[in-house]
């Protein structure tokens, strides 16, 4: 009988329960990583059916009916230490949860996805968006279906985006939204007013492999354990992670854009330091999980932007970068590097973006998004709605459907409610590391030198062992006496491109 054992025994049961629903959900994330690796052209199917086939066995698993007994009773009981207590209570959240989803929908849900990527690969390769179309089409059908069986309250986009960013709604980021628009448009008006800096030496020819060795060098500085984890190449950047000592990142290289790699990295990069952060006692349990992706997102942004595109960071890695490509960068000073990579023009590709105009890229995402799942937009119209929102927000023309619809592999992913997390990130960056500059003493000498352990001990201390003990905006708070606000950043934007364009 339940009520005979000891909340100790109890607990012990449901972390041995829950370890072992995460060693088949990360076997699932083995095989998703090589799929996007290293997989056999022909090996699609079968591998689509095996993923498949064990998310079936993870959902049962964490559906089962003695495991709802055991939260319930462990939830009941007021003897838990409040980390534990906390495990049971968002292990409980989560389970009501995933018994919302039947076994079938589960499946079907899986096998989808399979398809959906591989039609996503595949349109890539012919340029095509109507190769991806019609998967595409039964995916969001079954998105919609999945906001009716989770339920929400105002807009049905609301249930999918608590799947990434708890508590979000459309309101707060239709709010969001409006900041950026009326805030970072006239910025934007005045740097167009400016001469423009010049950043044709980043899209010479970047030998391969010169470029690999700089990107692992890069990973290596800021505090990655290579012995945890490895780099691989993908058709887009992506990190995943199995347990805390094994977390993986991907990156992809171009020969004639330098910025396509370094950026990938110190992203990814950021995402990995994150997961190798989290307590590895606590695998399988909420505590061992990332607080959000919101959170998720502002430690790659931090590290990409807020360190990796300042002066600073370049002060110690410009020279071995000159070294490394001599023939591009020998007669660059770094000055004119540094306003290089910080070059503020609207673009078509998110992953490349300014730091200013990426937020118009997110922006228009998440308009679709909301208008796919509520049916006011229709994927047979995508591409077309896609290129208008394109002229209407940054101005440019879009080429070819690889530029333009095709180009994220979220929505192959079945990850709608994901992007808004990517501005919710940058906000969330810039808010921490001002916190990070007032509580480091010498930060911005160590990021000179090229150290970075100072930085990443306050955030391990600060953000990453915590897992999701609490929400984002609780976090925030936290770690810098405010919850979420826009100004952090605004006031970031305005005084580093001020200086870089003169304003």
């Amino acid at each position: 009988m339940v009520l005979a054992q000891s909340t100790a025994e109890l607990y012990d049961q449901y972390k041995a329960k829950m370890q072992q629903i995460a060693d088949v959900r990360n076997a699932i994330a083995v095989l998703g990583w090589d799929q996007e690796t290293y997989l056999p052209e022909k090996s699609a199917n079968f591998r689509g059916q095996q993923i498949t086939t064990l998310s079936s066995i993870a959902h049962e698993m964490f559906t089962e009916e003695p495991l709802g007994h055991l939260l319930q009773e462990l939830h009941s009981r007021g003897d838990l230490d409040p980390v534990s207590a906390k495990n049971i209570s968002l292990s409980l959240e989560d389970y009501e949860k995933n018994k919302k989803y039947p076994a079938s929908f589960v499946a079907e849900m899986s096998q989808t996805t399979n398809e959906c990527y591989h039609a996503w690969i595949k349109a890539r390769k012919s340029g095509t968006y109507a190769d991806f179309e019609p998967v595409l089409a039964k995916m969001v059908a079954l998105k919609r279906q999945e906001t009716a069986l989770l339920g929400f309250e105002g807009h049905c986009y609301n249930a999918l985006l608590n799947e990434y960013e708890k508590g979000a709604t459309t309101t707060m980021l239709d709010a969001v939204f409006t900041d950026v628009k009326t805030a970072l448009t006239p910025l934007l008006r005045q740097i167009e007013q400016k001469p423009q800096v010049n950043k044709d030496f980043l899209h010479l020819h970047y030998d391969r492999d010169r470029q690999w060795e700089f990107g692992i060098n890069l990973l290596k500085a800021m505090g990655y354990d290579m012995k945890a984890g490895r780099q691989d190449i993908s058709e887009h950047p992506f990190t995943t992670s199995f347990n805390p000592q094994d977390v993986r990142v991907t990156t992809r290289i171009d020969e004639n854009d330098f910025g396509n790699m370094t950026w990938s990295c110190i992203h990814e990069g950021g995402h990995a330091l994150y997961e190798q952060g989290l307590d590895i006692s606590a695998y399988g349990l909420p505590a061992g999980e990332a607080a959000s992706l919101g959170i998720h997102e502002s430690q790659s942004r931090l590290w990409e932007n807020n360190v990796g595109r300042s002066l600073s960071f370049w002060e110690s890695h410009y020279v071995p970068l000159q070294q490394a490509f001599p023939e591009n960068l020998q007669s660059v000073p770094l000055q004119d590097f540094y306003k290089a990579i910080n070059q503020v023009r609207p673009s078509l590709i998110r992953t490349e973006a300014d730091e200013l105009t990426y937020h118009f890229h997110v922006m228009i995402r998440y308009e679709i998004e909301k208008g796919l799942l509520d049916g006011t937009y229709s994927t047979k119209d995508l591409k077309e709605i896609w290129n208008r929102y394109y002229n209407e927000y940054l101005h440019v023309t879009v080429p070819n459907d690889v530029e333009g619809v095709l180009q994220d592999i979220h929505w192959s992913h079945g990850s709608f409610g994901y992007f808004p997390t990517y501005s919710l990130g940058s906000f969330y960056a810039a808010q921490f590391f001002a916190a990070a500059e007032q509580q480091i003493p010498g930060l911005e000498t160590d990021i000179i030198k090229g150290s970075y352990t100072n930085l990443l001990t306050w955030l391990r201390e600060k953000i990453h062992h915590f897992g999701r003990f609490y929400t984002s905006n609780e976090l925030c708070e936290k770690v810098t006496g405010k919850p979420l606000d826009f100004k952090y950043f605004l006031d970031y934007s305005t005084k580093k491109y001020g200086n870089i364009y003169t304003l």
